[in-house]
């Protein structure tokens, strides 16, 4: 359905299409090329709606903001006009993994059918990036003692001497979490750029040159907005080059930006300082200052800072809200202390490195290194800005951060404020599944300033009735109570025991997943007929090709137990997962300084903190967790949500008006027949549910 307020839906009161439309609408027709394009393609009208609406956008310039949702084909509906259009292109999406799927699989098979000579370009992170300079002496840092760590770096080496890219992504076995990784890349803080020894071998430069020679740049958000932040070589010189502009997975812009857009400083920063210290003063100025007393002192005075935090609440993850001299729960007098070693500290390091910075690039930049972390460390000290928000992360490390609440007035006065071609302007496209639970998706477009954009909603053509059916248990206990992370455990138990697996446990909050993994993980012990993975025990990629496998070549049917990153971006279609528990409503941590501090705006303003970003904010979430379940036509499956309130306080209406239309099975012997015929049957569709629940969205009010 289309937003109030929007421009009319291609070829409605436009008189006939545009060139480029017609080629769009041409492509998607039936004998188009794209029938070759892609196993198992047809022509889906809300996929071609999309497309000339990407299409009209890419001609007029402007701001677009379309939902599609999952099964609407989006990736070709915003590709094959972007590719036609002959304009330069920039494609941003949320991960490397779909980096790597656009630029290899989908873009090249596209621009192939189309007979489209575009020139294409994948640009990522530095972090992703082999730096040989640092790959020289990362050898002095490994301790002997690290065999793993030793034979990882043996790897690297040898792959260096064949990659062209130096895309680390290319090397089998590595673990993205591996910490010789950083060992081997640069950041924009120690990076030696034209003065490097290495420079005209450098794989980032590389990879920069091409891309603004290229046609087509596919890039993550996180490059982005980190370029953006600190007006880097990149983006910086890209952006005026391209015209068109389409950011894929748009829902995580905001979270992604503001993580760039304010300060921070963390011990892993501190840390890494240190070590570069200590190994360029050695390699460089060895004898001229006791090197191994200046790195000692900073990585002492950065643990000494963690530590002053870690004193204030138990475990890890913990997130502080910090109003004054101190974050909450911390003695403002040790923590003032800890600033003060640290400030000392980084101020001995720059004053050495300020007397040998002529012997060597490394020394030069690690001077400015530690004069900007000196700088950061003092602002630190200084009152928050109103306008932003301030907190400390707690877990292994400790990282003090300071954001804006929202991206929107970057977006309106770099982006769209921003020159373009005379004639026509910028055209800015931002495409997902999930956007918002409102005509005018105002959940996105609000916070990335995108207010006056053109909205479009598109739904799914999958046939949720026949294939899926929503579940919500009614005499589990209320999610407060402490026996409900057990009954989730045992429900979601008992279910993936008749199934042999294929199911997928979501919850909210670190302390549920353990506390259901653990339930889960007593129940089904080694031997028996279910093994249970738990995010954070293996690597996501790991967790998800052992899912995948289930119980093919004699394994054990499995149940995944997960949160956070596992609520979006995985794709299971077919058997491999036929049910999907979620623990409890998402709503966003009550206790988070980021959601008191939007919150408080909120309130300022006269509204409703509850309903205007409570409910939306869960809203959102819960059609990411569910849309886990049917990723195909030919999927079936069950949506089991254990929190009653769905089913009985009056804004459980709204969330459940946010959800695909499935039917609704009201009683758990509803709930075991449409299991015994996912066990029996392997049906294509649920048996039909004596009566069926229809909800309309009614006003929500705070419970």
């Amino acid at each position: 359905m289309s937003a109030a307020g929007e421009r009319p839906p291609p070829g409605e009161g436009h008189g006939s299409l545009s060139p480029l439309q017609q080629a769009v609408q041409a492509a998607f027709g039936a004998g188009g090329p794209l029938n070759g394009a892609a196993e198992g393609f047809r022509a889906r009208d809300g996929q071609t709606r999309l497309a000339l609406a990407v299409a009209r956008a890419v001609e007029q310039g402007g701001e677009l903001v379309a939902e599609a949702a999952t099964g609407v084909g989006k990736t070709f509906a915003y590709l094959v006009p972007a590719l036609l259009s002959g304009e330069r292109v920039l494609l941003s999406t949320a991960t490397k993994t779909l980096q790597d799927q656009l630029f290899g699989r989908d873009l090249p098979r596209l621009a192939q059918a189309l007979g489209v000579p575009a020139r294409m370009a994948l640009l990522k992170g530095r972090a992703s990036y082999l730096c040989p300079h640092r790959l020289g002496f990362a050898g002095q840092i490994v301790d002997a003692r690290e065999p793993r760590l030793r034979h990882a770096l043996s790897k690297i080496e040898q792959w260096a001497c064949t990659t062209h890219t130096g895309d680390l992504a290319e090397l089998p076995g590595l673990d993205e979490r591996s910490p010789v990784i950083p060992l081997v890349t640069s950041t924009r803080e120690n990076c030696l750029g034209a003065e490097c020894p290495q420079f005209r071998a450098c794989h980032v430069n590389l990879a920069r040159r091409q891309a603004m020679a290229a046609d087509v740049v596919v890039i993550n958000h996180h490059l982005f907005f980190a370029d953006l932040a600190v007006r880097e070589s990149g983006m910086a010189e890209l952006l005026p080059a391209v015209r068109v502009a389409i950011f894929d997975e748009a829902h995580q812009l905001n979270e992604t930006g503001i993580q760039f857009l304010g300060q921070h400083l963390a011990t892993g920063q501190l840390l890494d300082f240190a070590r570069d210290l200590l190994a360029a003063g050695l390699q460089h100025a060895r004898g001229l200052a006791d090197w191994m007393a200046l790195a000692g002192g900073v990585e002492t005075a950065a643990r000494d800072l963690r530590l002053a935090a870690g004193s204030a609440r138990a475990g890890a993850g913990a997130r502080l809200r910090w109003l004054g001299v101190a974050p909450d729960g911390v003695p403002e007098a040790d923590w003032q202390r800890g600033l003060d070693r640290l400030g000392h500290a980084i101020a001995q390091a720059a004053e050495a490195l300020d007397t040998v910075g002529e012997l060597a690039p490394d020394l030069a930049r690690l001077h400015g290194r530690a004069l900007a972390l000196a700088e950061r460390a003092e602002g630190f000290r200084a009152p928050c800005d109103p306008a932003l928000v301030r907190w400390a992360d707690v877990g292994a490390g400790l990282r003090l951060v300071e954001s804006p609440l929202d991206i929107a007035d970057t977006v309106r006065a770099r982006l769209l404020a921003a020159p373009g071609d005379e004639e026509r302007g910028r055209a800015w496209v931002f495409v997902s599944a999930t956007l918002g639970d409102d005509e005018r998706l105002t959940w996105f477009t609000q916070p990335c300033g995108l207010q006056q954009a053109e909205v479009l909603r598109i739904g799914s053509p999958f046939d949720y009735a026949r294939q899926a059916a929503l579940y919500v248990p009614a005499h589990i206990a209320r999610p407060a109570d402490p026996a409900h992370s057990a009954q989730v455990a045992q429900l979601a138990g008992d279910a993936a025991a008749r199934l042999g697996g294929r199911t997928m446990v979501l919850t909210t909050t670190l302390r549920a997943l353990r506390s259901i993994g653990d339930a889960l993980v007593r129940r089904f012990g080694p031997g028996a007929e279910l093994e249970v993975l738990v995010q954070g025990v293996l690597p996501k990629r790991v967790l998800m090709e052992r899912f995948r496998q289930g119980r093919a070549n004699g394994e054990p049917g499995c149940v995944l137990v997960a949160s956070a990153s596992f609520w979006e971006g995985v794709d299971m279609p077919g058997e491999a997962l036929q049910l999907v528990v979620i623990d409890k409503l998402p709503f966003p941590p009550p206790g988070d300084p980021l959601v008191q501090a939007r919150c408080r705006r909120i309130e300022a303003e006269g509204r409703s903190t509850f309903a205007d970003y409570s409910v939306p904010e869960a809203a959102v979430a819960l059609k990411q967790g569910a849309g886990r379940l049917i990723r195909r036509e030919t999927d079936t499956g069950l949506l089991m949500i254990c929190d009653t309130r769905l089913a009985t306080m009056p804004y459980g209406r709204r969330l459940l008006a946010a959800l695909p239309p499935m039917r609704r099975l009201n009683t758990r012997a509803e709930f075991d027949a449409a299991l015994r015929a996912l066990v029996e049957t392997g049906a294509e569709s649920l048996p039909a549910a004596p009566a069926t629940t229809t909800i309309a969205t009614r006003a929500c009010r705070r419970p």
